[in-house]
């Protein structure tokens, strides 16, 4: 698989939930399902070990990073021998440079093809030196940025940074989800200006998903006007109701290209921001987003329970209420019929 050609194509790439059984144990047999319904529903890559799939799975307590991506990985290449077709595995990578480096590397070896680096771990340090620690890690795997918003870890960057950003050779992508449209702007913006048109613009912006698929941003490089798109998504939203999502996506991609877009199209933006809502318990400050997504898959019987690694994370008061609203009000953005007649069959 050519990496930056598949990214540049446009991807919908889901991140991977954590399966927990009621004794909060990891559920091989789970986690299995939830890796083939993403890859049957038509996603063109899968996330593993990010935000979604828990950041506690990296404590000695659990000890469960390794198990999760190698999990991953042997079920993808399985199916896809298959079904085959290019699908790019994404590991996230945490921490300082000595565990993001050996992350990185255990990666490499599962078979991983890139590694989206979150910078939660450099709150307080000088730009330069979130910049040599994306070098460093880039010299291992092909590097995703992850503009990360605040409420939820991130910080905030400077133009600067994401100009330096985009001059380390092997970025392949970014990640832009501040949850913000003017540092939404500068990250397209710098990538404009620094003239990598090989780097994929993906959103993260779940609060304006379908609107970032569809914006044309322009921007001036060497004195000529230059035109970038976000073409693809890499979202926690999109680790449930899935088929739905990669089915809206592909139309949106359509959509994109063309002179004028319907009034129907600024209407499905708002409905899967209203979801999103729900899901990322957004009333919340995001508090319940993990234990969200879990709670649809486990209506949908895809996993056993909502339950997650931390005993505090868990549905907010009203989430659970909110989730059954979105759902009865937006049916044709829900993907239970496909995962009903799917679901033996992954959960072998």
């Amino acid at each position: 698989m050519d990496l930056r050609k598949h990214l540049l194509a446009g991807q919908a790439i889901p991140a991977h939930p954590l399966a927990l059984d009621h004794r909060r144990r990891f559920s091989e047999r789970h986690q299995r399902a939830l890796t083939r319904y993403h890859l049957a529903s038509g996603v063109g890559g899968l996330a593993v070990a990010v935000h979604s799939t828990q950041f506690e799975i990296r404590d000695p307590s659990h000890n469960l990073f390794r198990p999760v991506l190698e999990l991953a990985a042997e079920t993808a290449r399985d199916f896809l021998g298959k079904q085959p077709r290019d699908v790019a595995l994404i590991a996230g990578v945490c921490g300082r440079t000595s565990q993001a480096l050996d992350e990185a590397q255990l990666a490499r070896a599962l078979g991983y093809h890139a590694a989206l680096v979150s910078m939660a771990a450099f709150r307080d340090e000088p730009e330069e030196t979130i910049l040599a620690h994306l070098s460093v890690v880039a010299e291992i795997l092909p590097v995703i940025g992850f503009y990360l918003q605040p409420a939820v870890g991130g910080r905030t960057f400077s133009v600067d940074f994401w100009r330096g950003f985009f001059e380390i050779e092997n970025v392949v992508a970014v990640k832009i989800a501040p949850f913000n449209r003017y540092q939404t702007i500068d990250v397209v913006r710098a990538a404009v200006e620094v003239g990598r048109e090989d780097v994929a613009l993906y959103t993260g912006n779940d609060d304006t998903i379908i609107s970032d698929l569809l914006t044309p941003f322009s921007f001036s490089h060497a004195g000529q006007p230059v035109t970038r798109r976000i073409v693809g998504g890499l979202l926690g939203h999109w680790g449930a109701w899935t088929r739905a999502a990669v089915d809206t996506f592909n139309k949106a991609k359509i959509v994109a290209s063309q002179p004028m877009i319907s009034s129907d199209w600024f209407a499905c933006a708002a409905a899967v921001t209203d979801m999103n809502a729900a899901l990322f318990d957004a009333a919340n400050r995001f508090a319940g987003c993990i234990p969200g997504i879990l709670e649809i898959l486990r209506r949908q019987r895809l996993v056993e329970t909502n339950l997650c690694l931390n005993p505090h994370e868990k549905l907010s008061p009203g989430q659970a209420e909110e989730l059954t609203r979105v759902t009865t009000a937006y049916p044709q953005l829900t993907d239970d019929d496909f995962i009903a007649e799917n679901l033996d069959a992954w959960l072998k």
